[in-house]
């Protein structure tokens, strides 16, 4: 299993995103391990509506009716646990999108995520692994 963050979804929805090749790539190879967390799912849709086109953001919204991707809800605690990380990483500022990405991944025991944002998931702290795999990998400087 693989939890999903924002840009790896928005990169795979625009072919002039410069993460576009890695993230579809691991898209296509490891898709089928893909949670996405419910947050992550609106801020996907406002960054492809705002900044790529309403007509990807309305493809990317079948694609999820289609089942295409597995959607997590979060969990009262899930909750919980996203406002004890905003807190303690406010310095970042982490923020509830990234929060959700690790409360799910901390509650599905999951230890891969799939993100194009190294400095926030670089610096958090899981409760259930020393740090997190981050998927894919990609060209230096980014």
């Amino acid at each position: 299993m693989i939890v999903v963050d924002s840009g790896v979804l928005i990169a795979t929805a625009d072919v002039d995103d410069r993460h576009y090749p890695s993230c579809t790539q691991l898209l296509d190879e490891r898709g089928d391990e893909f949670v996405v967390p419910a947050p992550v799912i609106v801020e996907v849709c406002w960054m492809l509506g705002r900044h790529v086109s309403i007509d990807l953001e309305a493809e990317f919204l079948a694609s999820l009716a289609g089942g295409e991707l597995r959607v997590e809800p979060l969990q009262a605690d899930d909750y919980r646990r996203m406002a004890e990380l905003v807190e303690t990483y406010d310095n970042l500022p982490l923020g509830a999108v990234d929060a959700a990405v690790v409360a799910v991944s901390e509650r599905l025991g999951v230890t891969t995520v799939a993100t194009i944002d190294r400095r926030d998931f670089s610096v958090v702290r899981p409760r259930h692994i020393d740090h997190f795999e981050l998927v894919p990998e990609l060209m230096p400087n980014t």
